[in-house]
């Protein structure tokens, strides 16, 4: 492989020359800069990042950690993630911890011995030690959809949705059509986002003096799987809800595939609510009304952010709460038996 001193031999020109050609630090004569660049091309050489990193102390790097990348709302906002970067000179490494505390700590251990300039972070449900972990590291870091308690010395940005907030957008569009039996699928216990998310729906039952859900709450893992175990759960009880709500779009879809199994007819005998809007939410049968989150500006503010505090433009930690909206579709109508 061609080193910055066989361009030097070849163009006829200093290790410094090429150097200034390469990074851009210096004005070089146009006659020099033509040498250089066409000894590049005939010898194919290859800028090193990790030299000129060192040298410049910002490798125009940054790490993302995502719990899993199969389910299409991580999928969306890395997309917007790597859009922005792309537009402004940076490169991605995405580390999927697959729920994983012992990988989430070594992805950031790898992260930060690849010297990334900052952090996009969506943590792992059940790991005591990240806040720790994400203090020593000292990096820029920005938090999306889950916030962590960090050190003061060690601030971090964060970016999500009000989930709760959604919670109550769902159930209070069921209770509108009449439901008052309506039962909740949540995630996994423990997970900030989810129990939010149930919170809003036992307020809205209790503000239209229909309980708090008593009897009513299943969980599932954020997975088509998870979804589809719990709706068969939800569907064994003697007294069936006329109405769920899901706290994601790939559990309702899980849902909707057990409804079907059982020959309930959606929305006719059983409406259904999810959460997130993913792309694919729109085509399932029938397309899924749900809890829409703002996935792209999630991820264009998280690169923002970050990026403010890599060029020294803010130092203090910043926190942006982004208001839910909700997409009616063809999984919900009125309760049967046309109650008001």
């Amino acid at each position: 492989m061609a080193t910055i001193k066989d361009v030097a031999r070849h163009a006829e020109v200093s290790v410094t020359t090429v150097s200034h050609v390469v990074n851009g630090t210096r004005r070089v004569s146009p006659e020099g800069r033509e040498r250089v660049e066409a000894a590049i091309r005939a010898l194919g050489y290859v800028p090193s990042a990790i030299a000129r990193s060192l040298k410049s102390n910002n490798t125009r790097t940054l790490g993302m950690l995502i719990p899993n990348s199969s389910n299409p709302y991580f999928a969306e906002i890395v997309h917007s993630v790597e859009d922005r970067c792309f537009g402004a000179g940076y490169n991605v490494i995405l580390c999927n911890t697959n729920d994983e505390a012992h990988r989430q700590g070594t992805y950031l251990q790898v992260l930060a011995e690849r010297r990334i300039d900052g952090l996009i972070v969506v943590s792992t449900g059940h790991d005591a030690t990240l806040a720790t972990q994400l203090a020593g590291l000292s990096i820029p870091t920005v938090l999306v959809d889950r916030e962590i308690e960090i050190a003061e010395q060690q601030p971090c940005d964060l970016v999500e949705t009000a989930h709760m907030q959604g919670g109550l957008l769902a159930t209070r569009h069921l209770l509108s059509l009449g439901h008052r039996r309506i039962a909740c699928i949540g995630g996994p216990a423990g997970i900030a986002p989810s129990e939010q998310r149930i919170a809003g729906w036992r307020t809205a039952l209790a503000d239209a003096g229909c309980g708090t859900g008593e009897g009513l709450l299943w969980h599932g893992n954020f997975t088509s799987q998870g979804g589809y175990e719990a709706m068969h759960a939800v569907l064994r009880n003697r007294e069936l809800p006329t109405a769920v709500f899901v706290c994601n779009d790939l559990m309702a879809m899980g849902a909707l595939c057990a409804a079907h199994e059982r020959d309930l007819r959606v929305p006719e005998a059983l409406s259904v609510v999810g959460f997130d809007d993913i792309e694919l939410a729109a085509f399932t049968s029938p397309p899924l009304t749900t809890v829409a989150q703002p996935k792209q500006r999630i991820g264009a503010l998280a690169v923002d952010m970050l990026l403010e505090r890599i060029d020294g433009k803010r130092q203090d930690a910043r926190k942006v709460m982004l208001q839910p909206e909700l997409r009616v579709r063809a999984s919900t109508a009125h309760a049967p038996g046309g109650a008001a």
